[in-house]
């Protein structure tokens, strides 16, 4: 597999100019092209640049709205409802996260759902802007349906991913980031460019079979929860993902389970829909709303110090502390560039052929 190297910064004015001819405002356009740098910075290679072309789809097909009103239309004095008109997640998002922000500041901690949006990056973007507050974030949203709930031989549930992100003192954050699926399916997608096979317990066929086919989603299969089978514990990760498409949708009035719209376009979205677009949650609770924040960040560096030196069952390899490998990632990339895989660079230079802008 044939690798090309990238600055932050070349990706990063690339991305701007295919938002800016999507006819987005700069301002949003810088947004999404940071949400999107900032996943592949990270490491997290499948919510990064390669889904640039999957927006403009949707865009062509008039699914996502470049110019969105996005507005609270249902607040509290710490919850807030938030609709995003259909506008890139990417934007509507970190919208969203900035109230339940604010609410905190001023009392202790705010929660915002978020209905007629779409797909929003990776969670821990967002769940990371109430850290630089000194706050506990937490983000999640849901997702086109492909995950079949334990027993099931039918996709009802997104990948459904939710993120926790807590402030340490001299070690980066805590950021528990995760699909509630047993993989997501940029993994799958990205398998699929390799044109590699996927370990046991990612998918099942359509007929509720084990299967290692990459493709298998496109020929009638379906993720299946973390945990793979109930044996394993699939019910739990089917209870995480049932609780994020509730917190993101059902509370919000945005579409859930089998009728959130796909993120790709070329399947349509149901005719039958009980919601708006996609759905997120978001929440922000200010640390000195417990202990000073300080003690707490302390305490949290003695944590992730006691988990580090845990002894290990191999002595060659150490316990991972949640978003350690994403920090390690982020350094690193920085200094040296971000590689994109031939298919992702060829992806996007047809792209960028197609809007009639420069290309990498």
């Amino acid at each position: 597999m044939k690798f090309h190297t990238f600055t932050e910064n070349n990706l990063r004015h690339f991305t701007e100019n295919v938002f800016l001819t999507m006819g987005c405002p700069e301002t949003d356009a810088k947004l999404a092209a940071d949400v999107l740098l900032r996943s592949d910075l990270r490491g997290i290679d499948s919510h990064g640049v390669a889904r640039l072309s999957g927006y403009v789809r949707l865009w062509e097909k008039k699914r996502i709205n470049a110019t969105p009103n996005v507005k609270v239309v249902h607040e509290t004095a710490t919850t807030a409802t938030v609709d995003g008109d259909g506008g890139l997640g990417l934007v509507v998002a970190p919208f969203a996260m900035k109230i339940a922000i604010e609410k905190a500041q001023t009392y202790g901690s705010g929660w915002v759902s978020v209905k007629n949006s779409n797909h929003f990056g990776i969670a821990g973007y967002h769940a990371l802007m109430a850290v630089e507050q000194d706050m506990i974030g937490i983000s999640m949203t849901n997702a086109s349906p492909l995950v079949a709930p334990t027993y099931a031989n039918e996709r009802l549930l997104g990948t459904n991913p939710m993120c926790y992100a807590f402030p340490a003192g001299k070690y980066p954050p805590v950021v528990v980031d995760m699909a509630t699926a047993a993989a997501a399916n940029g993994k799958l997608e990205i398998a699929q460019r390799a044109n590699q096979p996927i370990p046991e317990g990612w998918v099942q066929n359509k007929e509720g079979k084990v299967a290692t086919n990459p493709h298998e989603l496109k020929e009638g299969g379906s993720l299946l929860p973390l945990g793979s089978d109930k044996d394993h514990g699939s019910h739990k990760g089917y209870g995480l993902g049932a609780t994020v498409d509730i917190l993101s949708a059902v509370l919000s009035g945005a579409n859930y389970g089998p009728w959130v719209p796909p993120f790709v376009a070329f399947l349509e979205p149901p005719t039958d829909p009980v919601g708006e677009g996609i759905g997120h949650f978001f929440g922000a609770m200010r640390i000195d709303g417990f202990r000073p924040a300080q003690e707490f960040k302390d305490h949290l560096d003695n944590w992730i110090e006691r988990f580090k030196g845990a002894k290990t069952v191999d002595p060659e390899k150490k316990v991972i502390i949640p978003g350690e490998p994403e920090y390690l990632a982020e350094d690193e990339r920085k200094k040296n560039g971000i590689p994109l895989i031939d298919a992702v660079v060829n992806d996007l230079n047809e792209l960028a052929q197609k809007l009639g802008i420069a290309t990498l």
